[in-house]
């Protein structure tokens, strides 16, 4: 798993909005497609040209605000141009109608990119296979269609989960259970935080009680990222395991778990 992008909705110039790519097998997928992504997968020496999935969270554009870029790229920045490695889109519902409005919007690229592509609604509780990836999703307290992803592999083994934008869920946490690695949103401090994003606090509890082997803080506003060991708070607030912050081209590799 590679961090591509792990900003927020506020700009900054060493990181795109929340973007992770994860290789395993013949399977390459893209987890959200957050503005600036396309750009730091070039910087990061991925090949976003041979995606062959991408998966969304929610709607909110530091989230999908790429897809057009992608899109437009992938149906006129390839050469020799892609006509046959099919791609698959994975989404909350409302997926397909997002597809459709960006498409009335900015052409129809976006539906026929010159290669087969699916797109295809992810229902909070389903199980789907995606190439060499077994990903299962349940809904979270953000907007009407957000969800998180649990991520493994369809030959068993190690387990990623990503909370995408999340307010506390005391569920979510039995969701998560015993994965390997968890990229947690962890927005704001705790006497600032809403009821719609994670905080220090929040995100520890969730990966204590999830028992997560690791954990991965992200989408950290900058105000609060730079003038706070946000690290420290989430280790004081109750988490044992090793804690990082993201940053472009962190990468992760997520080893087979014992006895598999």
């Amino acid at each position: 798993m590679t961090v591509v992008g792990c900003g927020t909705v506020v700009p900054e110039p060493d990181r795109a909005c929340s973007s992770y790519y994860v290789e395993h097998g013949s399977t390459r997928a893209l987890l959200d497609c957050g503005a600036g992504a396309v750009q730091a997968m070039a910087r990061l020496g991925i090949s976003w040209s041979r995606l062959s999935h991408l998966f969304l969270t929610h709607f909110h554009s530091d989230h999908v605000g790429a897809l057009p870029g992608l899109f437009f790229a992938l149906r006129h920045g390839v050469h020799p141009p892609r006509t046959a490695d099919p791609l698959e889109v994975w989404g909350p519902p409302g997926t397909r109608a997002l597809f459709r409005g960006l498409a009335a919007a900015l052409g129809d690229f976006l539906l026929d990119p010159g290669f087969p592509l699916t797109i295809r609604e992810l229902a909070p509780g389903a199980e789907v296979i995606a190439g060499d990836l077994v990903v299962r999703s349940r809904d979270v307290p953000h907007t009407p269609e957000s969800i998180a992803l649990r991520i493994e592999s369809a030959s068993g083994g190690s387990a990623l989960a990503y909370t995408g934008d999340t307010g506390p869920d005391e569920t979510l946490a039995d969701f998560f259970r015993g994965v390997d690695l968890l990229v947690g949103e962890c927005s704001l401090p705790d006497d600032l935080v809403g009821d719609n994003h994670l905080s220090p606090s929040s995100l520890a509890r969730l990966a204590h009680r999830s028992g997560a082997r690791r954990l991965i803080a992200t989408h950290i506003y900058p105000q609060f990222r730079q003038h706070t060991d946000v690290a420290g708070l989430i280790s004081a607030a109750g988490y044992t395991g090793p804690v990082a912050l993201a940053k472009e081209g962190l990468t992760v590799d997520l080893m087979p778990a014992a006895g598999s």
